[in-house]
């Protein structure tokens, strides 16, 4: 799933530059389901914010994605972490960085992986120093 999601990352008005190896975690919110398969991809692309979301969600909905319930099962979750260092609070949407960054062994590990440089927009620190502060064995760490 996440290979095909990766691959429609290529269109639409998106390049896939990068992505980083797959990652299996354990549920983050509700924990009583199957382990997650994570991913962080690097993209270009002339879309801005909201209509790239709407791109990536609509690539969840081929992947047979219906959103019920918060942090429930689902197929596939694409999200948007960062857009060149933006930083739109909320009410914006979407909310930039994404605000469940620096909580998110699965999101951190991978961004580690593919971008070593990366900095939190807003904090200034890189995945890996976010990565240090986590409990690898916590709620969504990696198996």
């Amino acid at each position: 799933m996440v290979e095909q999601a990766l691959a429609r990352l290529n269109g639409g008005g998106i390049r896939l530059k990068r992505a980083s190896s797959l990652l299996v975690s354990a549920p983050f919110g509700v924990t009583d389901q199957p382990v997650f398969v994570n991913a962080v991809a690097e993209v270009e692309s002339a879309l801005e914010p909201g209509p790239l979301l709407t791109r990536l969600h609509l690539i969840e909905r081929l992947a047979g994605r219906r959103r019920t319930l918060r942090w429930g099962p689902r197929t596939l979750d694409l999200d948007l972490i960062d857009y060149h260092g933006r930083v739109q609070p909320p009410p914006a949407r979407p909310v930039l960085p994404h605000p469940g960054i620096a909580e998110r062994i699965f999101v951190l590990a991978p961004i580690a992986e593919i971008a070593p440089r990366w900095r939190h927009p807003v904090t200034r620190q890189t995945a890996a120093a976010m990565l240090r502060r986590l409990d690898p064995q916590g709620e969504g760490g990696l198996l």
